[in-house]
């Protein structure tokens, strides 16, 4: 069984290769010395030159685990030393992110670690010439993002899981269908060697216990391929989420328009619209002047019904120091005097889409 599911990881990697547009390409690949970054790194050399791939290495130190970090990142020298590849290596600081910053605006440890890894990870693409950036993520990665979303309460777009790559094309992860017992199974036989990360078995985080205590259990008693049907879940909402997505853009380009620091709102034919495209107008409003984090149905429901019902010289206040305020025929969204939000000067200047 070994053999076959080692020479499936590397089929469903050309596979993914090919679609994601990876041939031919320079390609940073994130490599934190753990299992699935190392057997992704070993994979994609397998297929590098029937693929023409050029690879780099990326790692990012992000100091949480002391010795354990400072001996990942020789690891993953070493690692590239032996390979005869390119390697970068950046240390972030994910708690002084979360320093001088309200409780409300900061963001969770994990959070801090996930934006600076990939702003950092980014940068040494930038620097290594490589047109994508590789990441080892896999369906059991999926699965536990899905699953922790639907157990926190999430919309339908949050059910569209990790994508397989990011808007701009950058980013990808070609083992998103790729089950970690797959890879286990691959690394074995290639006889790879890899860092365990003690921190992948702290209860303290809540994807660890999901992992060992809910999903095998799941597995075995209700569907032995959950996986695979949490990923087809999570993509086909995902499609959906984008031709969504699309329709929301042409609709706020006709409703929202940017005017020194605040977005003004429309206010004809709220009424008309119907309520899953306004409740989306809302949070996309909402979103861009950097409310995103902080955003719950109980604010977009007092934002529609104040689009509604709203008297002129009215003002409602929302998350992250925003306020809606009925102005003569309209509305405007944008920062309540004395704050700060969406930046520097308020809501963007410019709307997405035009």
């Amino acid at each position: 069984m070994g053999a076959v599911e080692a020479s499936g990881l590397i089929a469903e990697l050309a596979r993914a290769t090919r679609a994601l547009g990876l041939s031919q390409q320079s390609v940073l690949v994130a490599v934190s010395g753990g299992l699935d970054s190392t057997a992704l790194l070993h994979g994609l050399l397998e297929i590098a030159g029937a693929s023409s791939l050029k690879l780099s290495i990326g790692h990012v130190n992000h100091g949480l685990r002391g010795s354990e970090s400072e001996a990942d990142e020789k690891a993953v020298t070493a690692l590239a030393a032996r390979l005869g590849l390119p390697a970068w290596s950046r240390r972030v600081d994910p708690e002084g992110l979360r320093q001088n910053r309200s409780s409300r605006e900061r963001p969770t440890l994990q959070e801090a670690a996930r934006e600076l890894r990939y702003r950092a990870l980014r940068e040494m693409a930038v620097e290594a010439g490589s047109q994508r950036l590789a990441t080892a993520h896999t369906a059991d990665d999926q699965a536990e993002t899905v699953l922790l979303r639907l157990l926190r309460g999430t919309g339908p777009d949050g059910l569209g899981g990790i994508p397989e790559r990011s808007p701009d094309g950058m980013v990808v992860r070609p083992l998103l269908r790729v089950s970690r017992p797959q890879i286990v199974s691959y690394a074995e036989e290639r006889g790879l060697r890899w860092r365990e990360d003690s921190s992948n078995r702290s209860v303290r985080y809540a994807r660890n216990r999901l992992r060992v205590d809910w999903l095998p259990g799941l597995a075995a008693n209700f569907n032995p391929g959950l996986l695979r049907a949490i990923g087809n879940l999570a993509e086909a909402q995902r499609r959906d989420s984008e031709w969504i997505a699309a329709l929301v853009e042409r609709e706020a380009e006709a409703r929202f328009w940017s005017e020194a620091g605040w977005l003004r709102v429309r206010n004809e034919g709220w009424d008309d619209l119907p309520e899953a495209l306004a409740r989306r107008l809302a949070r996309w409003a909402l979103r861009r002047c950097g409310a995103a984090r902080d955003v719950t149905r109980v604010h977009i429901d007092r934002m529609l019904n104040f689009l509604h019902t709203a008297r002129p010289g009215t003002h409602i206040e929302l998350p992250s120091g925003l306020r809606l305020e009925r102005e003569g025929s309209d509305f405007r969204l944008g920062p309540i005097p004395g704050r700060s939000s969406g930046g520097p000067g308020g809501c963007p200047e410019r709307v997405l889409g035009l």
